[in-house]
């Protein structure tokens, strides 16, 4: 393992509001910019940001290393249920936010998630989540279009790239940690008046752009919803019912032209899914790479955007 100084030691003897724990596993394209829009704009030392390269085959650490105030810890193992393990380690810091690499978020935001938590109203956060369709096949913006209305979507915490955690909320997802699905894991840890999206704070989220890749991602999360019933950590309310989609083709009717999209895309995931399922085989990460390459705007882009 190795590291450098963290953000926090730059505080005049005041302890970070909160940690951000970032897995990061040969991320080095899209790393830079997301560690700058974490830290810029905070008070340094406001926020103590530790990156653990697991299995790194490129120069991530290096990259991240590079960005000044963020403690940089390396191991071997290309594994992110290790890398949030070693990262809980290397802090005492409450609240935790626990955030992916391939994200975006600014330190202003994190602040604005971690602020119910400070004050004992939830025991995790979450922020709203922009994606960006830009360059996405049509396939896939019809599935997300769907899949963003569904009300397990909009109200839970995963798919987001980022949950904040309360040192009470960290001790229960503790003890459901180790599941594919892990962020589902972690949202469904907690009933509805325990948990919150923060709609003050937004994070960027970039999606599939081929329907290749999302359906290595569709299959990941299929695979991994089996592993969560078998485990009993998945709720009922968290399932896609027909009922449920019904009732939103009833009510939007642009989802209603695009339900057999994202019907036949969610059929043909769980279909190839079976076989990792039948395997036993809950560890293996199908990676997207179309959401890396050429979709990570600049901050002058964002400001634009924003504007």
């Amino acid at each position: 393992m190795s590291n450098n100084p963290t953000n926090g030691a730059s505080r005049t003897g005041e302890p970070p509001v909160a940690s951000v724990v970032i897995p990061a596993h040969d991320e080095a394209e899209v790393i830079a910019s997301n560690l700058s829009a974490l830290v810029d704009g905070v008070e340094p030392g406001s926020l103590e940001v530790i990156v653990v390269c697991n299995g790194c085959t490129d120069d991530t650490a290096a990259v991240a290393r590079s960005v000044p105030g963020v403690h940089v810890v390396e191991i071997p193992e290309p594994s992110k249920a290790r890398a949030v393990e070693v990262g809980n380690r290397a802090t005492k810091v409450f609240p935790r936010v626990h955030l992916d690499a391939d994200v975006r978020i600014s330190g202003a935001d994190v602040l604005r998630l971690v602020a119910p938590l400070i004050e004992r109203r939830v025991l995790a956060t979450a922020p709203a989540r922009q994606v960006p369709l830009d360059g996405c096949s049509w396939i896939v913006r019809a599935y997300l279009e769907v899949w963003d209305h569904l009300p397990q979507v909009r109200s839970g915490l995963f798919g987001r790239g980022v949950v904040a955690l309360s040192e009470e909320g960290q001790a229960r997802v503790d003890a459901v940690s180790g599941v594919m699905n892990d962020d589902l894991a972690v949202s469904d840890a907690f009933v509805d008046s325990e948990r919150l999206v923060v709609a003050e704070a937004t994070v960027l989220v970039w999606p599939p752009r081929t329907v290749e890749s999302l359906l290595n991602r569709r299959v990941r999360v299929a695979t991994g919803n089996v592993q969560a019933d078998r485990a009993g950590v998945r709720r009922r309310s968290s399932a896609t019912r027909p009922a449920t989609l019904l009732r939103l083709s009833l009510r939007h009717p642009r989802v209603a032209i695009r339900l057999p999209v994202f019907l036949g895309v969610s059929a043909l995931a769980r279909r190839r899914a079976e076989r990792a399922v039948r395997a036993g085989d809950f560890s293996t990460w199908l990676r997207d790479e179309s959401s890396r390459v050429g979709m990570h705007p600049t901050q002058r882009d964002l400001d634009r955007a924003a504007h």
